[in-house]
């Protein structure tokens, strides 16, 4: 059989796997391994498999995935996020829509030491819900606000999704981490617009907080210095050459360490509880990529990624065309899945397009970010609208994909400022790092 097909029904098993409930990491393995059992050999194919699960699960480079999450649940035991929203609170709560702001901010905030657009939603979702509730905001606003905030943090570094691609593609980390630094900010101001320009337009949807003072708002920074510490720590860090990617991990886990130590906020139970959940989270991060490498392994065999790539830099066509249609792809494939589980699969077989096609891999990994994390909030499968739900349950989902889609223009026109001015993702890694 042509490789080229056998190919195509590894991909439709891999699917098909999924949709019958197997872990993503399972279906890449399962399909991976059997694809090069029947374009190799058994003991080709087992050898294989042997070989990319030892190197995965010994790989120095992937142990700064545990250390970036083990930061962002330090810093969420230690009580950062509710000091963080507070200081946002106390400095947006009275514009218009004040509270949805707050939540957005903080959730770019947190996402500075978390890199995950799950724990991102249900985190902050377990803050502000309550919050927007007592103060009679509108259902799909507030619960639109903390599904789109979560999505913050797979763009914002350090992202786990930014690392794990720059391990997949071999790019540099620092590189990634800065090139996303504007896109985030880009798209976090388009969120706070929207939010502002509903409320201006109908008070209704989100009314003004109570005042604060001047005294109130400077006490209450000490929460924003507690993160923009931490963030300086990680990126300064890893821009001086002070640290490897993975010494900054450590670094900023430290860092989050003692802040909940000198503040008394992280007890014993809580350093416990974070270890605890880095390492499930983590496990399952490594156990991605490592199914992702045997499936990636099989497309190489089966040519099938360079044959695309070939086919799509040879058609009649702009490149922009091509990029639409993978770019629709993305937004499907996050409405589907996890924007890491998704990115993961789908990176070894665009990845080399996008380079065919001329595209810089440092901006095709950016915009396919955040194009997927679109995907994480749009219908019938956004998988931020879930955990919200899961946070409300009185709110129906068509609830909070209504007030998802008071946002889905903000992703839009930050794909389109990305797109006709690639300088908005290349400037700051060139200007810090040189052209890369």
């Amino acid at each position: 059989m042509d490789p080229l097909i056998v190919a195509v029904i590894g991909l439709v098993l891999m699917s098909a796997l999924m949709l019958l409930g197997m872990p993503i990491a399972f279906a890449m393995l399962a399909a991976g391994l059997l694809g090069n059992t029947y374009l190799l050999s058994v003991p080709a194919a087992t050898h294989l498999a042997a070989t990319n699960v030892w190197e995965q699960f010994s790989s120095y480079g992937l142990s700064v995935i545990p250390l970036f999450v083990l930061m962002g649940q330090f810093a969420y035991r230690a009580g950062t996020t509710e000091r963080l929203y507070d200081a946002a609170y106390k400095w947006v709560g009275r514009m218009p829509g004040g509270l949805a702001c707050t939540t957005v901010a903080a959730s770019a905030g947190f996402s500075a030491i978390c890199g995950s657009n799950s724990a991102t939603t249900a985190t902050m979702g377990t803050i502000a819900m309550p919050e927007m509730r007592r103060y009679g905001y509108d259902p799909a606003l507030s619960s639109g606000a903390i599904a789109v905030g979560g999505t913050l943090g797979v763009v914002i570094p350090p992202s786990v999704v930014l690392i794990v691609i720059a391990v997949q593609t071999e790019q540099s980390l620092l590189r990634l981490f800065l090139a996303a630094v504007i896109p985030g900010l880009i798209l976090t101001a388009l969120f706070l617009l929207t939010i502002v320009f509903m409320c201006m337009h109908n008070p209704k949807l989100g009314p003004l907080g109570p005042t604060t003072t001047i005294r109130e708002k400077l006490v209450a920074l000490s929460g924003v210095i507690e993160v923009l510490l931490l963030f300086s720590l990680v990126i300064g860090g890893l821009y001086m050459g002070w640290f490897t990617p993975t010494e900054a991990g450590a670094a900023g886990a430290f860092g989050a360490l003692a802040i909940g130590l000198v503040r008394r906020s992280l007890d014993f139970k809580g350093i416990v509880q974070s270890i605890v959940e880095s390492a499930r989270i983590s496990a399952m991060v490594v156990l991605l990529i490592t199914g992702a490498v045997l499936f990636g392994r099989f497309l190489t065999v089966s040519r099938l990624p360079f044959e695309l790539a070939e086919w799509a830099a040879a058609l009649p066509v702009a490149p922009f065309v091509i990029m639409l249609v993978v770019m629709g792809i993305y937004i499907v494939g996050g409405m589907l899945m996890d924007a890491l589980g998704f990115l993961v699969v789908s990176v070894p077989i665009f990845f080399p397009l996008g380079i065919a096609l001329g595209y810089d891999p440092v901006w095709f990994t950016v915009i396919l970010t955040i194009v997927t994390t679109m995907g994480a909030v749009s219908p019938p499968v956004g998988v931020n609208v879930f955990i919200v739900h899961g946070l409300a349950p009185e709110i129906p989902i068509h609830t909070i994909f209504r007030g998802v889609a008071y946002f889905l223009l903000s992703f839009v026109l930050c794909i389109v400022l990305i797109w006709v001015f690639p300088s908005t993702v290349l400037a700051l890694p060139n200007l810090m790092l040189g052209a890369g």
